[in-house]
């Protein structure tokens, strides 16, 4: 059965290629970015920025109206304004925690209205490795993503009740336009025990699969994705 999918940051990168893996499968998917492009397949792509509390509001609720409850919401917008901390400036810090925390609360609780009511649903966060490893440069990045795993584990136990999931895949090193200008990418490519940088369809797969049947039995996990880069953290 085809299901409504929301996607944020669709129009590039990890956000694309889970875009195009739920095309794949069927499903009918809504494509959120700053741009306004998605993948082809999609049924929609709606320009907006994650944190603008109220456009999203208005987008997930467009988007019910045209294509039912939300079946699945997938929170992957994010960027990222590195530098040591302390030359780190505010707009820098509140920048990334805007987009990357304030945006991911902002969707899931759009999403999350639609499917308490339905009574099912899936809702996966794509954080990362960064909290877990302290990467130089990324305390704003690594602060929200972070913050993430503690609002999906809150978030879980609110809605288990209601047979809505909530869980966070965390990548490594992934090879995408984010993490071309990385300054630490070689250093952290020589630490991956699989010996490669990932691709966005390593983790397109990994959320199509929280959000399938065969892990209905999953909420509140932390799915890391980075071919062993943060093994021993």
């Amino acid at each position: 059965m085809s299901r409504h999918v929301i996607v944020t940051g669709a129009s590039r990168g990890i956000g694309a290629a889970i875009a195009e893996h739920f095309v794949a499968l069927g499903d009918r998917v809504v494509g959120l970015s700053r741009s306004g492009t998605a993948p082809e397949g999609c049924v929609d792509a709606v320009a907006l920025d994650v944190a603008d509390a109220p456009a999203v509001g208005a987008a997930v609720k467009a988007s019910v109206e045209r294509f039912g409850p939300v079946d699945v919401m997938v929170v992957n917008a994010g960027i990222t304004r590195d530098g040591l901390a302390l030359r780190m400036s505010d707009e820098q810090w509140r920048e990334v925690l805007a987009t990357d925390l304030d945006g991911a609360f902002y969707c899931a609780r759009a999403a999350l209205s639609s499917m308490v009511r339905n009574r099912q649903g899936s809702l996966v966060f794509i954080g990362s490795v960064s909290p877990f490893m302290g990467v130089p440069g990324q305390a704003n990045y690594a602060a929200a993503k972070a913050g993430l795993v503690g609002m999906a584990r809150s978030l879980a136990t609110e809605v288990a009740s209601r047979s809505i999931t909530v869980n966070v895949v965390a990548p490594g090193l992934i090879d995408t336009e984010m993490t071309t200008d990385l300054g630490s990418r070689e250093v952290m490519t020589s630490r991956i025990p699989l010996g490669h940088v990932g691709a966005p369809a390593d983790i397109a797969g990994v959320v199509g699969f929280l959000a399938s049947n065969h892990a209905r039995y999953i909420t509140g996990a932390v799915i890391v994705v980075d071919g062993g880069l943060s093994l021993g953290h």
